[in-house]
């Protein structure tokens, strides 16, 4: 049986690691947890998993908590605020950490799992985008496993068991294309939240699904790939794939493609991430490619996605630009959801934002240039948000490339 700690257990991700827990609990022991603010849902996860340490992350709320889970007993150790996650995070005998804690948020809870020798489920990509030039040293010196839990890069896993060094040649991330894949670039003034909110084929978190109708979530993939795989940002290409049943493909020395199928559910990537190097056996419905149909691809249209562009540019500049922009992204899609800029005005506060730090970036990054690069990042969007200027509708270019 395998402890694990799960790191934002109310969200989606964090929902589908206990559904995998509840199935198997005879494979997962719950150690800890650590959530966001919905109350009601964590005192009931706590009562159905008995976890031994839970924080949650609003101190404000830590007597409500208490309140709601007064009657157990015994009662698991409860911690609040962003030290009580990184207390979670680092707890006991857990062997690995499930981290779905959505931004950059994540970062430190991950590093503090790291350091205490922990596996690391990666459901946050953020932690590589942003503090991938730590966080991989620190993997190294640690000796502890950093596996894919999310779709595309779990498939590009999956698909590399058997490769051998040096085989891979091109990896291909699938894009479902988000909720405008099909509307015309003409009517992106037009964008509603509600519209921007409705994927056709996942269900995900607000903040995921808005960057999956930007393609932002496939840009920062494709810097996520660069880290974990060690690909060059001129090997990693993105295609949209509408009916995600391909979840991401990967190219061998000899041509030969190689891809990883399966329904739209993230309990697969997230169990295997879980289960690794074993494959456990499920009583999910199996693939029907019948019923699946047929399967399409098409390239991105770069008119209507410039987030996606702008992260390649970034990517390669390296550094904490990857930090800026990934931060940058998160306040802006914020600011849409509050409905304080427009769906078109994200990618320009981004670039905006990425153009003037790019003389000011730190190729070689401490975690504190990173942590003061986030910071920085998020006042500034604030600061543009506030400035009119022209909305862009054709790729971004930052001058520097």
């Amino acid at each position: 049986m395998k402890a694990i700690t799960l790191l934002g257990s109310t969200g989606s991700i964090g929902t589908q690691t206990l559904d995998i827990v509840a199935q198997y609990p005879d494979q997962f022991r719950l150690v800890g947890m650590a959530a966001g603010r919905n109350i009601e849902l964590l005192a009931q996860q706590i009562r159905q998993f008995r976890p031994e340490i839970v924080a949650i992350a609003d101190p404000n709320q830590l007597p409500d908590l208490k309140a709601a889970i007064a009657d157990l007993d015994p009662q698991p150790q409860l911690l609040a605020g962003e030290a009580g996650v990184v207390e979670v995070a680092a707890y006991g005998d857990a062997e690995s950490v499930v981290t779905g804690i959505v931004g950059c948020a994540g970062l430190l809870p991950t590093i503090a799992a790291i350091k205490a020798g922990k596996d690391i489920a990666l459901a946050n990509k953020e932690t590589l985008i942003a503090g991938g030039p730590v966080v991989l040293p620190l993997v190294e010196k640690h000796g502890v496993k950093l596996l894919p839990a999310d779709s595309e890069h779990s498939a590009i896993f999956q698909c590399l068991q058997g490769v051998p060094e040096g085989g891979l040649r091109r990896i291909i991330l699938t894009a479902s294309g988000g909720a405008f894949r099909d509307w015309p670039v003409e009517k992106l003034p037009e964008v509603t939240v509600a519209d921007a909110l409705k994927h056709p084929n996942w269900s995900m978190g607000r903040k995921i699904t808005v960057d999956s109708a930007t393609l932002m979530n496939k840009g920062l993939e494709v810097i996520e790939a660069h880290y974990l795989f060690g690909m060059d940002y001129d090997h990693i290409d993105i295609v949209i794939h509408p009916q995600s049943i391909i979840h991401s493909l990967i190219e061998v020395q000899d041509t030969s493609v190689l891809a990883q199928l399966g329904w739209p559910d993230m309990r697969l990537p997230l169990l295997y991430a879980l289960s690794w190097p074993e494959r456990v056996a499920t009583n999910w419905e199996p693939l029907d490619l019948v019923k699946s149909g047929d399967l399409t691809f098409r390239e991105p249209n770069h008119q209507k996605y410039p987030c996606m562009q702008l992260a390649y540019d970034v990517g390669r500049m390296g550094g904490a630009m990857p930090a800026v922009m990934n931060a940058a992204n998160e306040q802006a899609v914020a600011l849409f959801l509050e409905e304080k800029i427009s769906f078109l005005d994200i990618p320009r506060v981004i670039e905006t934002a990425c153009d003037r730090y790019k003389s000011h970036n730190t190729l070689q990054p401490s975690l504190d240039d990173i942590l003061a690069a986030d910071q920085w990042a998020r006042q500034e969007i604030l600061m543009i948000s506030q400035s009119p200027a022209p909305v862009v509708t054709a790729s971004p270019q930052l001058s520097a490339i």
